[in-house]
């Protein structure tokens, strides 16, 4: 598959960044549809290349995937800081839209900060991206109040405030909330031996009490990258029943 690294300016950020896009074959007619697939919080856009084999994955099917950096930034619009959530939920894909063929609508998958992020990014711009995956998502970011006792929670105060809870970060008010509008298809999952398993039952937990309509699954595994080689194929999967591609 055609592999290319896209560098920008980006208003949003300040700064020139970059996201790794795999393209169709060539011999593929357009136009695309696109599958945004974000990174956690350590990690940067090469490293779903680098850990998984997610280029074999998409091989032959009509689509565009982009992998952006999101930094540290929670994919969010910082209380202090820059905005992330701005740059890469709606200045990236209307700059794709000028470069490329797509076609629409689009799907996003993440993990962890990414998984967090996918949702985030769905439940904002439900429009554009309607198939949103999570994997071993950080889901509770933004509807948790940072405690104020470690330099994470100091960063993460930073980015969320100081009440974070009930606001446009907080992902119980944001799926809950949109009244009359588009409602993203949703699916998440979480390893039975990972940290953030918690987070995930207690947001399936909500969907479920709101009558919200969902997919979750809990498999085998932990925060590590041999569980999402294994369930980001599932993802695509259901971005491709709800997107017929």
């Amino acid at each position: 598959m055609p592999h290319l690294t896209y560098r920008y300016l980006s208003p949003a950020l300040q700064k020139h960044t970059q996201a790794e896009i795999l393209l169709p074959d060539p011999s593929l007619p357009g136009p695309f549809n696109v599958m945004f697939l974000l990174h956690g919080l350590s990690d940067d856009q090469s490293i779903w290349m680098r850990r998984t084999s997610i280029e074999r994955y998409v091989d032959g099917l009509p689509l565009i995937v982009v992998m952006p950096d999101g930094g540290r930034g929670w994919y969010t619009d910082a209380e202090q800081g820059y905005a992330y959530l701005q740059a890469i939920g709606a200045e990236l894909p209307d700059y794709l839209e000028k470069t490329f063929p797509t076609n629409g609508p689009w799907c996003v998958s993440g993990l962890s900060m990414g998984g967090y992020g996918a949702f985030k990014i769905a439940l904002r711009f439900p429009e554009r991206f309607q198939s949103a995956a999570s994997h071993s998502g950080a889901l509770q970011m933004g509807h948790w109040p940072p405690n104020r006792e470690d330099e994470f929670n100091r960063e993460m105060e930073r980015i969320f405030g100081p009440s974070p809870e009930g606001g446009p970060n907080d992902l119980y008010a944001l799926s809950t909330g949109i009244e009359g509008r588009l409602l993203p298809k949703m699916r998440f999952d979480c390893g039975t031996d990972d940290f953030l398993l918690d987070a995930n039952r207690d947001f399936h937990r909500h969907l479920a009490e709101h009558g919200i309509d969902h997919e979750y699954e809990e498999f085998p595994g932990s925060h590590e990258w041999g569980y999402w080689d294994r369930h980001v194929q599932e993802g695509l999967l259901f971005h491709r029943r709800n997107l017929d591609f």
